[in-house]
């Protein structure tokens, strides 16, 4: 109600303009139409904004009140009631103009601004240092790149896109000025306190990017602040501890530091910083900081720089201010000298009481006072406090970590990677199979995303080194990888201010002896400040920098290395004559799935996790499963993994992203139409062949004349299944004794489960079963294994190399997907291998790690239909390797004629299988994959649970890997509640929606 009442008592200005909003591309095209190198003067936003309400509110304010309404107090939000009561004291007793909010989070600085805006008869002008967003000073927000990073940057256009959200966020908090862009050119790389806070050394660039982030910010009426000025780039002083001193001459001041100011004046910024920096050159008085010197102020800032709108002061409390003038006194200088805004004033009565002091002096006149305030007031007008309203606290949090943030920070992150060296083009990686990788993070306790996300695309075992590493601990690390020829090494650089940059001598230890390495080629991917590595020697070795530490900016540094993600940021400065000012190699990426969010591939991600949350979670309430994971790739980007539930009913192991599942049936397609495909590409494998062209022993049998079209789309009147296992028992359902036994031998060494072992020649009895089968009475549509279990045998004698060692060779290690495997205990813990059924017939113990189909495991767990496990990562690979029409990675695996052949309808009428791969059924929408499946994609189910297909037309991967046969093949709610279908269609659902939110 008193808020309501003071609001009221001032005019407001109707029907106010909202936020600019407009498309993408209507922003481009005003920024180039509108040069922002143009030599006429953009006014200050908020000249003569609402004078009505500026004369209202003006009209009713003391003389002391104007004086006060030119100054601006720090606020905590992460500080206690005593705090407070004494910023509300300043408000109501001294009516102070507004805050400047430090340190604390969101929430807690929403409440605090309302209830300090309930005390206050002319609403408070709130600013924050948001650099780099929010989250420079509030907890629970999104980070943005430093601006050294963004510097690198070479699509400016989302610098822009980056100001309008900053400013979107600091609008719903209810702050009105940011403290931002510092337009200071670095041009000393021991520069303590800009440094990689700044956009760089080259003037131009520093120039140009500052600007479209002014103008994203005051496009969405956020006030800016351009600073340090007179320019702070060129010291090796931290002016918050004493007062830098620049020497330059006026001639060189006017070329380099004044330049960017002098730019971004002209395009409309609406506010400057002042920094306290003695310039002799500007102002000879002896100790006389820029904050405090009219001749900088009015003479150069004013008068030169024909600047119109509102001067801030740098912090009032700085050391290189209050070292020589007391609080209260600088104020009254800092008004007289021209600023506008007085920020961090330590002591507000005693400031009002000088500044006072100075208008009776005639230092200043109470003119020069009331046309400060009223521009004040305008600038808060302009800002929306001519319509104050409180801050919405609901849903505060959400609203400032969008999706749409989260991406757009991730998007500066990868732009700005920057690839400085690549000696024979090493980089992006290829050929994955000749490459035994390790990977090391220098600097680092414990493996780190960087490391997690290089494991994503192909086997790396990693090393870690602390900082403070000791001799022995580098020793064993080195000794360890000479076993391999790629060493991708990680500088995690612990500070990003100059001296040291927090680099140990151990840690210029390590890099040395990963260079010295003999048989390995090092890359080295730096993340921190770009000067530090001025002190790493990494010899001419592969490198590239992103400019900070941070999960994205290592998944980005990983993505890069493999080419999921191309490098295109440019050195914003120099660090050394071999890494200088722009340099900056571009490497094209390859065809390699990309790890990134919904938004990227215009989906929302919030819409997409809620779906496949409730159906997942829905499972396995409902016990269709002890847990589950799914992996979305959309347009060659891995845009949700997630995992539910876990291994067993017990709870007691969660699933994990790199859990191997066996994958049933999807083997078929991950393995024998793998295979064959090629063969068919190479001339050595044809779909109108018969068994008996390929398989001589069938010559005789019924199945002679049977070609693999028919045979490869189910419509071979093959017997759909046969029990091998069961002629292995005795009709009291023990096993015949000469045909297993409990310990391996020469005569038993085919390990069936543990415990269990196989005659040798039973495999014989197999094929013979097979060969001897009766056919079907008519050629009809019936889904059958049998001849799966025969490609192992047609693959190994037309390449001469065994079943698995070829799939593994030809495709798997190229691919990366190195999880892709027969019996993965030989090479995979237990604990990453999730079971499947606990078989009382047969072999009567719990399967993990053993394939859960009999005859796959009567084969040594090698058959062309079942027994391949592998993690969701690695079959999305294979799945986006089909979905690419055989090309990834930059290898061809198969032709793109073979690809479609195999994976389109073979005849749609007879069924709606293609070969091998099964189709969308046009009949019955929504059986074999989503209702809103395209005709063109396939795909695979498995009869553990897993799902695997792909839709060229929506370039969509979906896998989805379960253990729905825990404890008991006899559970089928998972199909019965149409689980895996069902989650598929949600994601067409969630496409559907997120793009009626586009449009």
């Amino acid at each position: 109600m008193r808020q309501e009442s003071k609001t009221r008592t001032f005019v407001r200005k109707p029907n106010r303009i909202s936020p600019v909003k407009k498309p993408v591309f209507l922003l481009l095209a005003v920024l180039f139409q509108n040069s922002i190198f143009s030599n006429a003067q953009t006014p200050v936003p908020f000249a003569n904004y609402n004078q009505r309400w500026v004369d209202s509110v003006f009209a009713r304010l003391t003389p002391d009140e104007r004086i006060a309404q030119l100054i601006m107090v720090a606020a905590y939000s992460n500080r206690d009631a005593a705090h407070i009561q004494e910023i509300g004291k300043l408000i109501q007793e001294q009516k102070i103009g507004g805050l400047v909010f430090f340190q604390g989070g969101p929430v807690r600085q929403a409440q605090q601004a309302n209830h300090y805006q309930s005390l206050a008869r002319v609403p408070l002008m709130v600013a924050i240092d948001g650099e780099w967003g929010l989250a420079m000073r509030l907890d629970s927000t999104v980070r943005f790149p430093y601006q050294m990073t963004l510097g690198a940057i070479q699509n400016d256009t989302l610098i822009y896109r980056m100001g309008a959200e900053i400013a979107r966020q600091c609008r719903r908090i209810g702050i009105h000025v940011n403290f931002a862009p510092v337009v200071d050119v670095n041009n000393n790389p021991n520069n303590p306190v800009i440094n990689f806070r700044s956009f760089g050394e080259d003037k131009e660039n520093v120039a140009r990017k500052a600007i479209l982030y002014m103008r994203g910010m005051q496009d969405n009426r956020i006030l800016t602040t351009a600073k340090h000025f007179p320019g702070h780039g060129d010291t090796d002083v931290d002016s918050h501890y004493d007062l830098p001193v620049i020497s330059k001459s006026r001639q060189a001041l006017d070329s380099l530091e004044f330049y960017p100011f002098r730019r971004i004046i002209a395009a409309g910024a609406g506010g400057v910083m002042v920094s306290h920096l003695h310039i002799p050159a500007l102002d000879p008085a002896k100790n006389v900081p820029s904050t405090l010197s009219k001749a900088t102020l009015d003479g150069v800032l004013r008068k030169e720089l024909n600047f119109k709108g509102l001067i801030f002061t740098d912090a009032m409390n700085m050391k290189g201010l209050t070292k020589f003038y007391a609080p209260g006194v600088s104020d009254a200088k800092a008004i007289i000298a021209g600023n506008d805004v007085l920020e961090f004033t330590e002591d507000v009565p005693r400031a009002i009481a000088e500044i006072k002091k100075a208008i009776r002096e005639k230092k200043i006149t109470q003119a020069d006072i009331d046309a400060r305030c009223r521009k004040v007031l305008a600038a808060k007008a302009w800002a929306g406090l001519d319509n104050y309203k409180p801050v919405v606290l609901a849903n505060l949090t959400k609203d400032l970590n969008t999706p749409q943030a989260r991406l757009l920070s991730r998007q500066l992150t990868e732009a700005a990677v920057t690839l400085l060296r690549n000696p024979a083009a090493l980089l992006p990686l290829r050929k994955l199979d000749t490459l035994r990788i390790a990977s090391v993070s220098v600097g680092a306790n414990s493996v780190t995303d960087f490391q997690r996300m290089l494991g994503k695309y192909t086997a790396v075992r990693h090393f870690t080194l602390p900082a403070k590493a000791t001799d022995a601990e580098i020793k064993k690390v080195m000794a360890a990888l000479q076993g391999y020829n790629m060493v991708i090494a990680g500088l995690h650089i612990p500070s990003l201010r100059p001296a040291t940059y927090g680099i140990t001598e151990a840690m210029q230890n390590a890099v040395r002896e990963i260079v010295s390495l003999k048989n390995a080629k090092p890359v080295f991917a730096h993340f921190g400040n770009p000067y530090a590595l001025a002190r790493l020697a990494t010899g001419e070795n592969a490198l590239l920098v992103t400019y900070q530490d941070g999960k994205e900016a290592q998944q980005a540094a990983a993505q890069v290395i493999f080419g999921a993600l191309a490098a295109s940021g440019k050195l914003p400065v120099t660090v050394s004559p071999a890494l200088r000012l722009s340099d900056g190699l571009g490497a094209v990426p390859l065809p390699r799935l990309k790890y990134t969010q919904p938004e990227e591939a215009g989906m929302d991600s919030e819409l997409l996790g809620r779906a496949m949350d409730s159906l997942a979670n829905f499972a396995i309430a409902q016990r269709a499963t002890p847990g589950c994971q799914i992996l979305v790739a959309k347009d060659g980007k891995v845009i949700f993994h997630k995992t539910y539930g876990h291994h067993t009913y017990d709870t007691l192991q969660a699933t994990q992203p790199d859990d191997l599942y066996d994958l049933a049936s999807v083997t078929k397609i991950s393995t024998s139409a793998l295979a064959l495909m090629r063969l068919t590409d190479e001339g050595k494998f044809g779909l109108d062949k018969t068994l008996a062209d390929y398989l001589p022993e069938y010559r005789k049998s019924n199945k002679a004349t049977i070609a693999f079209r028919d045979i490869l789309t189910h419509q071979a009147r093959l017997t759909a299944w046969i029990p091998f296992w069961k002629n292995a028992l005795k009709k009291n359902g023990k096993w015949k004794r000469k045909t297993f036994k409990t310990d391996s031998s020469a005569r038993f060494p085919v390990a069936v489960a543990g415990g269990l072992w196989l005659h040798r020649k039973y495999r014989d009895r197999i094929f013979r079963q097979i060969q001897k089968s009766p056919l079907l009475a008519e050629k009809k549509y019936v889904y059958s294994d049998l001849s799966f279990y025969l490609y192992p045998q047609l693959v190994a004698r037309q390449t001469g190399s065994d079943f698995e060692t070829y799939l593994k060779q030809t495709f798997y290690q190229p691919l990366g997907a190195n999880t892709l495997t027969y019996n993965p205990l030989r090479f995979h813990s237990k604990d990453r291998i999730v079971p499947t059924e606990y078989d009382s017939l047969f072999r009567k113990t719990q399967l993990l790690g053993t394939v859960h189909d009999e005859g796959g495991a009567m084969l040594s767990g090698l058959s062309g239909h079942a027994g391949l496990f592998g993690t969701a990562d690695d079959l999305a690979k294979l799945m986006q390797m089909y979905l690419q029409m055989g090309e990834y990675g930059g290898t061809r695996y198969i032709s793109e004629a073979t690809l479609r052949e195999w994976t389109g309808y073979n005849d749609a009428a007879f069924s709606r299988r293609g070969i091998a791969f099964d189709k969308p059924d046009p009949k019955q929408p929504g059986l074999s994959a989503a209702a809103d499946a395209s005709p063109d994609s396939f795909g695979h189910s498995g009869f553990t649970g897993t799902f695997a297909w792909a839709d060229p037309q929506h370039q969509l991967v979906y896998i989805f890997l379960a253990n729905r046969v825990f404890p008991t093949r006899n559970n089928n709610k998972l199909g019965a509640l149409n689980i895996r279908t069902g989650v598929h269609q949600m994601i067409y659902e969630a496409m559907k929606q997120s793009n009626k939110q586009q449009y």
